[in-house]
């Protein structure tokens, strides 16, 4: 490698690794980020080769999202719940316990398929067993990422994480498509199986002190919900998050709509479009975490929430299909912006022992609430068409912002 050319990509890595990427030098930050990444990866892979299964199996499109259902529904009804055993027990131990859990999941499904023994009902319990698990691995994941960088290094924690969960969404479906046309289902999901080793090796080389909690008189799933409406910035930073999972968010179940009806394009063009959502959310990542703390969280939020609004407005009216590319980026780097700024407003405010609580809550609007936000678009679409589906969505999202911003934009960290 040319002298020049070395120097320049060592000025490069300098710069990532004290900007954006700083959280990386960290080194339990390191492990536990090397095993989620490589997991997160089978994880995707599983989900494409489960939906195909399931339609070779049934030939119905409702089997389908009847499966994503069944998987979701659990953390509707079970992340609340998740929170409060995350704040009384080794968040790390407890982690390592549910990925344990996720791995026999993977594991049984691969027997079954690759034995031929593998029916829908058997699918449809695993992908329960799968929610049950997501439903109390993620609020303590999200609570335990404070044990593994300081406070000032908390931004971009977050933004290196979010950046590895849109990578390894572009690149595990890819892999996946591969894995399934040459070897089938049942290899896919061996190998999401196999991914979970490398999470529980990063976990169990983790030496970040297990932090004590005091203990707690009256553990009650609703305690992180009062902690937010206690603290008015948190509240409106909440509801804002509803706002784009409910509303200006939904546009990613009727994607594909999208593409067919509004586009004309075809599964190409739609695997372009879901891309190109991934690719602005790793872009909006790395940004805010280059920002750091130099802009208040509660603004940044604001502005990716605003943002995002006024990209799905344009992107309903948009009938060229690289305007659209290029508006879908935009609206993965500003739902990136207000995810990140959002989350990690709460974990710097919530104290120690209601952390997993509070993440909880987060972890409830993000995921427990998809579903709706996916019925009502369907819904709309079914009735009025994507684009409308996608514009009504939007607007109303916009004008949610604007009356919340009135509280969010003079926030700081300190009213968090």
């Amino acid at each position: 490698m040319p002298l020049a050319l070395r120097s320049r990509l060592r000025d490069l890595g300098a710069v990532l690794f004290m900007g954006p990427f700083r959280a990386v030098r960290h080194p339990d930050f390191r492990r536990f980020l090397t095993g989620q990444g490589i997991s997160l990866v089978g994880t995707w892979m599983q989900s494409i080769a489960q939906g195909w299964l399931v339609l070779e199996l049934t030939r119905s499109a409702f089997a389908v999202g009847l499966t994503s259902t069944l998987a979701t529904l659990p953390i509707l009804f079970f992340t609340l719940y998740g929170g409060v055993v995350a704040d009384r027990v080794d968040k790390r131990r407890f982690i390592m316990a549910l990925q344990a859990v996720m791995l026999v999941e993977a594991a049984v499904l691969a027997a079954l398929t690759l034995t031929n023994q593998v029916t829908v009902e058997w699918i449809w319990a695993l992908a329960v067993l799968f929610g049950l698990a997501t439903a109390f691995e993620v609020p303590a994941r999200q609570a335990f990422l404070v044990e593994l960088v300081p406070a000032e290094d908390l931004v971009s924690a977050a933004a290196v994480n979010s950046t590895t969960y849109n990578l390894a969404r572009v690149i595990g479906p890819a892999i996946a498509g591969i894995v399934v046309a040459i070897a089938g289902p049942g290899a896919a999901f061996a190998l999401n199986a196999l991914s979970y080793v490398a999470v529980l090796v990063g976990l169990s080389r983790i030496r970040a002190p297990h932090i004590p909690k005091p203990p707690s008189a009256r553990p009650s799933v609703f305690t992180g919900v009062r902690f937010i409406r206690s603290r008015p910035v948190l509240a409106a930073l909440s509801w804002q998050m509803v706002l784009l999972t409910v509303l200006s968010g939904s546009f990613i179940p009727i994607l594909a709509v999208y593409a067919r009806e509004v586009l004309h394009v075809g599964a190409r063009g739609y695997g372009a479009l879901t891309a190109a959502v991934g690719v602005g959310a790793v872009a909006g990542a790395v940004l805010i975490g280059g920002v750091g703390t130099r802009l208040p969280r509660p603004r940044a939020a604001v502005i990716g929430a605003a943002t995002l609004s006024v990209a799905v407005v344009l992107l309903a009216f948009s009938r060229e299909a690289f305007l659209s590319l290029v508006l879908l980026a935009l609206a993965g780097a500003a739902m990136a912006t207000q995810g990140i700024a959002t989350a990690t407003s709460l974990q710097l405010a919530a104290p120690n022992e209601l952390r997993g609580r509070v993440m909880a809550v987060y972890s409830f609007v993000v995921l427990g609430l998809a579903p709706l936000g996916a019925f009502q678009a369907g819904w709309v679409a079914e009735h009025l068409g994507a684009a409308w589906s996608i514009g009504l969505s939007g607007g109303a999202a916009l004008l949610g912002t604007a009356w919340l911003s009135r509280r969010l934009w003079d926030g700081t960290e300190e009213t968090c």
